[in-house]
């Protein structure tokens, strides 16, 4: 049985600012596509499981974006389920689905608020294998 994820009344401004910039590197119309966009976007220590469970360093990730908008390319995609929740002092993890097509993942990023905006520490996709059981 999933738990009752309803963000706090006091993080519902934190949670919209944190859902404009989500789905991480899919903004490029609001937040660029560039190897600065992405480096201004990103803490010097992120890093990210993807889908797969490999772990993947800030370098790797933005190499790997940088390539990928090169050659842009149409990315249907649909957010839902979102979740604020405040982890320490101007650190929030902000939890979703997202479906790109038939594939669907589960997401978790944790994002900094510094004095220049926000700033992605951690990020986690975990695909979603099948269509899960939620009790009687």
């Amino acid at each position: 049985m999933e738990p009752d994820r309803q963000t706090a009344q006091e993080l519902l401004d934190i949670q919209r600012q944190l859902m404009d910039r989500e789905p991480i590197f899919h903004r490029p119309e609001t937040h660029g596509a560039t190897r600065t966009d992405f480096e201004t976007m990103t803490a010097e220590a992120f890093w990210e499981v993807g889908a797969s469970g490999r772990c993947y360093n800030r370098e790797f990730v933005i190499d790997t974006l940088v390539r990928r908008y090169a050659e842009p390319r149409e990315d249907e995609w649909r957010t839902e389920d979102f979740y604020c929740q405040e982890i320490a002092a101007d650190l929030y993890l902000l939890t979703y689905t997202l479906h790109q097509g038939p594939r669907v993942t589960r997401r978790t990023t944790l994002w900094r608020q510094g004095r220049k905006g926000w700033v992605a520490v951690f990020h986690q996709g975990t695909l979603v294998e099948a269509p899960y059981d939620t009790g009687p």
